[in-house]
């Protein structure tokens, strides 16, 4: 038990309500192996994180400094790498407490056996330093520059208590980083892997932790997302429209930062056009938007592309007149949930209209 003098400030107190990190033995509750990759022998899952069909974008090269003047929440330098991968499908993010005595270049070469054995291939990887960014502080600093693990497993995204294994196993300081990203399988099949291992090193809190290696496993197994959007009828977009001035759409689809329209888009651009039709003198804004991931600038410009291809479609495929519809891009700036979440940005991203 740890003694607490009377006379510390009461500002402190709060912080005994926090467990410092423990030794598991067995995984987190409620956690598995991703069945794509596996885990190195006599590993522990102290963090873990699953979605059935999520996007993610993965450094393919070194992470670089952005614009000078953009900053990330935590007030940290925004780095990017020039080469990613962008990957969409069944997505694990899996963080495992390594048994003692392995070191991280270990593990990582582990990882990449397997990947190997699979007939994959490595894509890029880098060790310390030469990866660029901050190599050493863990996903909760502030006030520095961003580094891989800020990338891979941002501190927004676990959801566990200050000192926990899951925060101690991603939020600290930490030495000897060694990352990859590979892909395996067929393209209808393909998975992708990145891999970030390191040692945790503290003295405090987390010291059960201190020296021991942790990898961070990022799987996404291709596979095709589930149909449960559900088209806004052209009577439903009017409605909608006559009462409020305006109806956001979720079933106006594009792959990860670009404009091309995907071919799902077409039952939806179909009720819009039928809209228009019915009603001559309807005319509307097609307003873009998108999440925070990326510079501001970027979004802005992303979001008008996307209102344009929206626009195009509609004038090229179901004869609308130009004069009636407005391409506008609001980027990320008008939020319909938070984006500290998967479920907040895909709220987003969404395409609205606005009638003139």
């Amino acid at each position: 038990m740890r003694i607490v003098p009377l006379f510390l400030p009461l500002v402190f107190t709060p912080l005994l309500a926090f467990a410092d990190a423990t030794l598991p033995t067995v995984d987190k509750p409620g956690t598995k192996d991703s069945a794509a990759i596996g885990r190195y022998e006599g590993s522990l899952i102290v963090e873990y994180q699953a979605s059935a069909f999520d996007a993610t974008r993965l450094p393919a090269s070194i992470l670089e400094r952005a614009d000078p003047e953009r900053r990330t929440s935590s007030n940290n330098a925004v780095f990017q790498a020039q080469k990613t991968i962008d990957a969409e499908g069944r997505l694990a993010r899996v963080v495992y407490l390594q048994p003692i005595g392995r070191s991280p270049l270990e593990v990582q070469r582990n990882y990449q056996d397997v990947v190997k054995a699979k007939g994959g291939e490595m894509i890029y990887e880098c060790d310390g330093d030469d990866c660029g960014g901050d190599a050493t502080s863990g996903a909760g600093h502030g006030g520095g520059d961003m580094g891989l693990i800020d990338i891979l497993f941002p501190a927004e995204r676990i959801d566990a208590d200050a000192f926990s294994n899951a925060a101690c196993a991603v939020n600290q300081v930490h030495a000897d980083q060694h990352y990859s990203v590979s892909r395996y399988g067929s393209d209808a099949a393909q998975t992708t892997v990145a891999v970030l291992t390191y040692a945790v090193r503290d003295d405090l809190y987390c010291k059960a932790f201190n020296a021991r290696t942790m990898a961070m496993v990022v799987v996404v197994e291709a596979k095709s997302r589930e149909q449960k959007m559900v088209t806004v009828s052209s009577s439903e977009l009017g409605a909608a429209i006559a009462g409020s001035g305006r109806i956001a759409l979720y079933g106006i689809l594009f792959d990860i930062d670009q404009a091309q329209l995907k071919p799902a888009s077409s039952a939806q651009l179909e009720q819009i056009g039928r809209l228009l039709k019915n009603d001559d003198a309807l005319k509307l804004m097609i307003v873009g938007h998108t999440d925070n991931q990326g510079s501001v600038a970027h979004n802005l410009e992303l979001s008008k592309r996307r209102a344009d291809a929206v626009v195009a479609a509609l004038t090229a495929q179901y004869g609308i007149a130009a004069d009636r519809l407005i391409a506008q891009g609001m980027g990320s700036v008008a939020p319909v949930a938070s984006n500290d979440s998967e479920d907040g940005r895909a709220k987003n991203r969404r395409v609205e209209l606005v009638k003139q």
